[in-house]
């Protein structure tokens, strides 16, 4: 039996797992040549020992990184660990088979050490298109078969030799092949650079030691969210909320129901209750997204990196305490063949709920209701040449008032974490115009002691026809308040003609929609909750608020009971502080 590293080492070699998922990130991403991992960063890198246990992830995206042991053991049902060898590359993307969701592509590469198997060097990006029924994205389609090329665990590479035949299929099954090919190219070279920083840690530090470091890490981690789970008083905690609609029949919502059930140190959410699976792709993979958001909203809630006193190594270890309930053939457990590309709404939702159920008891730890939703925007056209352009885009939403601060405004809340993509870089490669991008001003956010975040409002212009299909929710049902904070604002879609001068409402989610020259886009995201009491909020920061744009004189009176007139040069704005103290004592009465 090894014994027991010391502190010191076990740091050096944590340290040194940590810097390969980030050089692992760092080159996926800028050797990318599809926005959506070159600018937006949807993405995830990490090394992996020979159980799937993750021992290091990229500070990318943490639906990516979360996912990939399920990768890792739905790859087992055709690759068997006695079948790898060095210099083998496996490419995956079933989504019952531990796939997060089928444009995202895993592409991972054994690692050994002395001929023996000691682990993976694994990635995931989203990819640009993968020959779904519509461009890009999907909604509305019947089965998982419509969703494109499903990889099951296939040998890319066998012992450093490409399989031809399996790259040209790839290859002639996007409609934009130089954007696909690019960025397996770079996932082969991101995971490539994994095994030989691993294999160099190894040499450096010899494998038993390697490994036993592993292991304490990952015992560490555990620890130390078993801790924080222990600190919760036993119970069950409850929340519940609906989706809007499937994407087909818009008259049904689809509810959504959480039980996190606290035991001692170890926590279970339970999703009994909600919606049955759905016959469009609006379901979720339960090995690869829905476990994967029961692991990302402990970890931020209970080991938050930026709030924890010392660092605690991303790993494995943060897993374990956590069990997820999902029936069979629920949306959160959908029996195959339903289709379950367009997962991430849901998986939001559920992220955000377990935040409600426990902020009764974690009261500085939860926000107020976040947008928690998804705008997955798939625009897409044919060019003169007979070419597709395709492009990708997440829109930014907003988070909840927090315990001592406002909710940040546009901001891509919870489980998303990728970046925007630049105004530029559009313009010069697509035949698209953005018209507006800025803060939400129509409506104010939700109202609070510390006030929800506003949302984004992004206007996309076609200066060709051509094809969009989008994926979002939460036009129905607002972010909630907390401890007397108010509700936030729905999500709205709207596309104008600038040549017609028609406007016409949208709905959050639809497939392969025709545009037409000068069809203007514009999508408004929800606008977080408010936390605290209203009438609470410093009268400075209404003040500020109004002369920031954020809502108006009106609001500010009526919702925080704060008065303004009109400042001595006739265009600014001025705190009464008198009537305000007044109107407030009034409303408090």
């Amino acid at each position: 039996m090894t014994k027991e590293l010391d502190p010191i080492t076990l740091q050096v070699v944590g340290g040194a797992l940590h810097s390969i998922a980030e050089q692992m990130g760092n080159v996926l991403y800028r050797m990318s040549y599809s926005s959506i991992i070159r600018e937006s960063q949807d993405l995830g890198a990490g090394l992996f020992d020979s159980e799937f246990n993750t021992l290091c992830e990229s500070d990318s995206t943490p639906m990516h990184i979360g996912s990939l042991p399920g990768y890792l053991s739905g790859i087992a049902t055709t690759v068997p660990l006695d079948a790898w060898k060095p210099g083998d590359c496996v490419i995956h993307n079933h989504p019952y088979k531990g796939a997060s969701h089928s444009p995202d592509i895993a592409i991972v590469m054994p690692v050994f050490a002395d001929g023996e198997l000691v682990g993976f060097s694994a990635n995931t990006a989203h990819h640009v298109d993968i020959g779904a029924a519509t461009p890009g994205l999907i909604i509305d389609v019947p089965d998982m078969w419509a969703e494109g090329m499903l990889l099951d665990g296939l040998k890319l590479y066998n012992e450093g030799v490409r399989n031809e035949d399996l790259w040209k299929y790839i290859r002639g099954n996007t409609r934009v092949p130089a954007l696909v090919m690019g960025d397996l190219e770079a996932q082969i070279a991101s995971a490539q650079l994994g095994v030989r920083r691993f294999e160099e840690l190894i040499a450096k530090y010899g494998k038993d030691t390697v490994i036993q470091a592993t292991k304490q890490l990952m015992d560490y981690t555990e620890r130390r969210m078993r801790a924080e789970i222990a600190k919760i008083p036993d119970g069950e905690y409850f929340a519940e909320g609906f989706l809007d609609d499937d994407g087909r029949d818009r008259e049904k919502t689809l509810p959504i129901k959480v039980c996190v059930r606290v035991e001692g140190d170890g926590v279970e959410v339970d999703l009994t209750g909600s919606s049955p699976q759905v016959p469009t792709a609006f379901n979720v993979p339960f090995d690869g997204s829905t476990k994967v958001a029961a692991f990302f909203v402990f970890r931020a809630m209970l080991l938050d990196t930026y709030t924890a006193q010392d660092d605690i190594p991303a790993n494995e270890g943060s897993f374990r305490p956590i069990k997820v309930t999902a029936p069979e053939g629920c949306i959160f457990n959908p029996i195959a063949p339903a289709a379950a590309e367009a997962r991430f709404c849901q998986i939001q939702r559920m992220s955000d709920l377990v935040i409600k159920a426990l902020a009764p008891v974690l009261p500085d730890r939860c926000t107020a209701g976040n947008a928690a939703t998804l705008s997955f925007a798939a625009y897409s056209g044919v060019r003169p040449s007979g070419d597709y352009w395709v492009f990708l885009e997440v829109n930014e939403a907003a988070m909840g008032g927090r315990p001592a601060s406002d909710g940040p405004d546009t901001v891509e809340e919870l489980m998303r974490n990728t970046r925007n993509n630049p105004l530029e870089d559009l313009g010069m490669h697509l035949p698209l115009i953005c018209d507006r991008y800025e803060v939400r001003d129509d409506v104010p956010p939700g109202a609070g002691k510390f006030r929800g975040g506003s949302g984004v409002v992004k206007s996309q212009r076609y200066l060709t026809p051509g094809f969009m299909t989008h994926e979002s929710d939460r036009h129905l049902d607002a972010p909630w308040g907390v401890f007397g904070g108010k509700e936030g604002a729905v999500g709205k879609m709207e596309i104008h003609n600038i040549h017609s001068g028609k406007t016409r409402s949208a709905y959050a989610k639809f497939s392969g929609l025709r545009t037409e020259i000068g069809d203007v886009v514009s999508y408004y995201s929800p606008s977080g909750g408010g936390y605290g009491d209203p009438l609470d909020r410093a009268p400075e920061k209404v003040l500020d608020d109004v002369l920031d744009g954020f809502f108006g004189p009106d609001h500010a009176r009526e919702a925080y009971g704060v008065v303004l007139t009109e400042a001595d040069n006739g265009y600014d704005w001025a705190l009464d502080d008198t009537a305000t103290k007044s109107l407030r004592d009034g409303m408090r009465a």
